[in-house]
């Protein structure tokens, strides 16, 4: 017990009124506060990448969807176009091939008819021989030769003028068509655009309300340990107020007898003891109730 005394007389005399031990455990709280700032910032920063790269990766689908679309389309109105200038040109050749066919029919009904009154006219000449009917009926012949030639040439010419003003009828239709489609798609185009503009602002203005709650969080932690800090350092000071007190009194005590003396310093002895192991389980208390403040705020971070 003496050696004891004289050892924390000793203590107290070369490290003054804070022990080693004390010095210890408050300069750990201090490294686990600095430990934990530095993990929870790089926490803050990795987590702000992640937001980035998704938000990147997004728009970059989004742009890649928008252009496989106007592709697509481009590609679909190229097809149509060539189809209906297939339609167009089979059914031209079609026209064509019947026109020259009815031509040809002609051509040879009109050939076998002529063949026929001419070997009618060669017989009857043969058999009549008389040139006045042969003149009569020669010139007769040429001007009913000469009345279906008109004839046909009207109605060429009347089948003519039909095809051509369907042909610009049917061009006049298409063109029509065309600029409907292309003003559809000028307007669909547009629609996208504007969407994409409401959506891309709607989602800054998400990003600034999380970086809002973000940095109040923040400053509410930070008040949060301030206010731990300095409620722990007033402890402590009544602490060691309460100490000292207790060391004058315990000299005085001495004065007066030694076995008095003896059992008021057991007494502080048991009494030092217990405290000692009451702020060791405080101490301990406060580090796990860091921790599960810790885990709590990196959860509620990841669910933002």
């Amino acid at each position: 017990y003496l050696a004891r005394k004289f050892f924390y007389l000793w203590a107290k005399k070369t490290f003054g009124q804070v022990l080693p031990s004390k010095a210890r455990c408050f300069y750990d709280q201090k490294i686990l506060q600095k430990t934990f700032g530095e993990w929870q910032e790089q926490w803050t920063v990795c987590r702000e990448k992640q937001l980035s790269l998704r938000a990147d990766n997004h728009y970059r689908h989004l742009l890649l969807n928008l252009i496989f679309k106007a592709w697509r389309a481009y590609v679909c109105q190229q097809q149509g176009k060539r189809n209906k200038y297939y339609v167009a040109e089979s059914h031209a050749k079609k026209q064509t091939m019947l026109r020259t066919w009815q031509r040809w029919l002609v051509y040879v009904d009109a050939q076998r008819t002529k063949h026929g009154m001419q070997s009618v006219a060669l017989a009857f000449r043969k058999t009549s021989c008389l040139r006045i009917s042969w003149a009569v009926w020669r010139r007769q012949h040429y001007h009913k030769c000469s009345g279906h030639k008109m004839n046909i040439l009207a109605l060429q010419h009347w089948a003519q003028s039909l095809q051509c003003r369907a042909w610009l009828q049917w061009r006049e239709l298409y063109l029509y068509t065309q600029n409907e489609k292309q003003k559809d798609t000028r307007a669909v185009t547009h629609h996208q655009h504007w969407e994409l503009r409401r959506c891309m602002g709607a989602w800054l203005g998400y990003l600034n309300l999380h970086r809002v709650k973000k940095r109040q969080n923040e400053l509410a932690q930070e008040f949060h340990r301030s206010r731990t800090l300095r409620r722990c350092f007033s402890d402590w000071q009544l602490s060691w107020e309460c100490r000292r007190r207790m060391h004058a009194h315990r000299k005085d005590l001495e004065k007066q007898a030694l076995r008095r003396a003896f059992a008021h310093w057991k007494h502080y002895v048991v009494l030092c003891v217990e405290e000692a192991q009451q702020c060791e389980l405080a101490e301990k208390h406060y580090k796990c109730h860091l921790l599960v403040r810790a885990v709590l705020c990196g959860r509620w971070e990841g669910l933002w």
